[in-house]
């Protein structure tokens, strides 16, 4: 199963994303979210609707944590004259800056252009407390494709990454596909960004540092982890900024995130039109 949000008056319905451009509702984002295992994988009774009346939406809950590991792939750890690290390198986004794909992002005004990470993003499913990783299975709900699209000025400010990471729709997020669709995953998914059709990363990421049942335990040793919860595993090497001279994402760029059997996230960036 696939999913989708979109708005219905003031809330945001999960709906499964169905062929044809339709898509048949589950339920609010928040009833939804309680127990997502509760609704499987079957059709709901719902009559499906066309996507292009609907206003979509990210089928996250507001409350949601996104809980982002920096430095989870060895080589990409070393490109940016990084040790890799002994335990997560863990940081925050809000809920308010994921995007829709196709939703155009603009750079800050104190950049000069916006970075490319390409992500695998797991969905928590059920509360995890103090889990161990060998017990960690069935505790990802499902998978989406990511772009921790990242504002390198403000990311260096400090030595906290939080401003940098949290620039407006600088997290473009995909489809959730769930566990139960897309299968085993230990044997690594192809992970891939291109900028204007050029491939600029490319991975598999069992060469993650931390695989999912390590970040699950680590994670859940001092808060729980709730159903909704999103956390993005890291990027591969490849990115922007550590280029000979620095590469950036500028007005008229495209950037697509890729992972083998979950989709593809693309990102137009356009100039503001703001008045800075």
């Amino acid at each position: 199963m696939r999913l989708i949000g979109y708005r219905h008056g003031r809330s945001v319905t999960v709906g499964r994303a169905l062929a044809g451009g339709l898509v048949q509702p589950i339920a609010d984002v928040e009833e939804f979210w309680e127990d997502p295992f509760r609704w499987g994988e079957a059709p709901s009774g719902a009559d499906p609707l066309p996507t292009a009346d609907l206003e979509l939406a990210v089928p996250v809950r507001p409350s949601a944590r996104v809980l982002c590991v920096g430095l989870n792939y060895a080589e990409h750890a070393e490109e940016g004259n990084w040790a890799p690290p002994t335990y997560p390198t863990v940081f925050a986004r809000w809920t308010a800056s994921l995007a829709l794909p196709g939703r155009a992002v603009t750079v800050p005004p104190s950049e000069q252009g916006l970075d490319w990470e390409a992500e695998l993003l797991a969905v928590v499913g059920r509360p995890a407390y103090r889990v161990k990783a060998a017990d960690a299975e069935g505790i990802v709900y499902g998978y989406a494709a990511f772009n921790d699209l990242t504002a390198r000025t403000l990311q260096k400010l400090t030595s906290q990454w939080t401003l940098g990471k949290n620039a407006d729709g600088s997290g473009p997020i995909g489809e959730i596909v769930t566990a139960a669709e897309l299968g085993d995953i230990s044997g690594g998914l192809r992970i891939s960004s291109r900028v204007n059709g050029e491939v600029v990363q490319s991975d598999t990421t069992d060469n993650m540092i931390f695989g999912i049942p390590q970040l699950l335990e680590f994670l859940s040793q001092g808060m729980t982890l709730q159903p909704g919860d999103l956390i993005a595993t890291g990027t591969p090497s490849g990115v922007g900024y550590v280029r000979t001279p620095p590469r950036f994402l500028t007005p008229g760029d495209v950037v697509e995130v890729e992972i083998e059997r979950i989709g593809t996230v693309s990102t137009p960036v356009v100039a503001s039109e703001r008045v800075e």
